[in-house]
């Protein structure tokens, strides 16, 4: 009984010490209270990954669909080949199932995530947990479907830029691999408006802030598209850049009305010590 119950406390994580009202707590409970959080994603992604492997051979016609999309628009036809080995098939179905599980529990782990900063904020500010539990993981879907979406463009570009007589025999793990990382980056990519209301709310960034460095912010959007979409091609960038940049105006927009609600309820702040109230 007390082995299950040391088990169980695995996964709870509650702190030994109180939490003070400033939702400060012991370095201790900290990484007990992160080590019961992890430990809880893990065991979801694994349990997903074992109903995945049950729909392997479904989820390998989604992943070859854009590559397939992307050759069929090719004069030259190109080819898929696996070179890892004997174990190579084990590996391809792990990776590929992993990769799901993983995008299948993004409402969890990112909830987890959130709830782990939500101690450190103030009580009335924590009514946000609803609508982040709400927008965050649509938001990754969404950005998931559309770097599928625009994945065989990109891939139509890289494949096709063989000299005249070279066969491109594209190896299957490192196509996969291709395929994970610009999901995810696309996903990745549209929760960073999610973390700027984070930020905002944690107080670390202030919406005029935002509204100051707009320009620089753009700019920096799209550097980041262009950079993190594998194929590097404007047309993929475009299709993460532009979201990426209307949604950070609209944590902008989140940002500037909560700095200006955090002023009425604090009608003193932003005055220097010489400055005298209005009360």
């Amino acid at each position: 009984m007390a082995r299950l119950s040391g088990v169980v406390g695995l996964f709870v994580g509650k702190p030994h010490h109180p939490v003070g009202p400033d939702g400060r707590m012991a370095l201790s409970d900290h990484l007990r209270e992160l080590r019961a959080r992890v430990l809880k994603v893990a065991l979801t992604i694994i349990v997903a990954l074992v109903a995945a492997l049950f729909f392997f051979d479904q989820l390998f016609d989604l992943v070859y669909g854009p590559y397939e999309a992307a050759v069929e628009a090719l004069p030259d036809k190109e080819t898929l080949a696996t070179t890892s080995g004997a174990g190579g098939g084990l590996m391809l179905y792990l990776k590929l199932c992993g990769f799901t599980a993983l995008v299948v529990t993004c409402p969890v782990w990112l909830y987890q995530v959130w709830a782990f900063i939500m101690p450190g904020l103030h009580p009335h500010e924590r009514k946000w947990t609803r609508v982040f539990a709400a927008v965050a993981a649509p938001l990754f879907l969404i950005g998931i479907a559309i770097g599928y979406v625009t994945l065989p463009k990109g891939l139509e570009i890289l494949i096709g830029l063989n000299p005249d007589g070279i066969t491109n025999i594209v190896e299957f793990s490192e196509y996969l691999q291709f395929f994970t990382r610009t999901l995810l980056v696309f996903g990745i990519a549209f929760e960073i408006p999610v973390f700027v209301v984070l930020l905002n709310l944690a107080g670390v960034v202030k919406g005029r802030q935002l509204a100051q460095h707009r320009p620089w912010i753009i700019v920096g959007l799209f550097v980041f598209a262009a950079v993190a979409t594998p194929s590097a091609d404007p047309f993929t960038m475009t299709f993460m850049a532009v979201p990426m940049v209307l949604l950070t105006f609209l944590a902008e927009l989140i940002a500037r009305s909560n700095d200006k609600r955090r002023e009425r309820n604090r009608p003193n702040a932003g005055l220097s010590p010489d400055e005298l109230s209005p009360l």
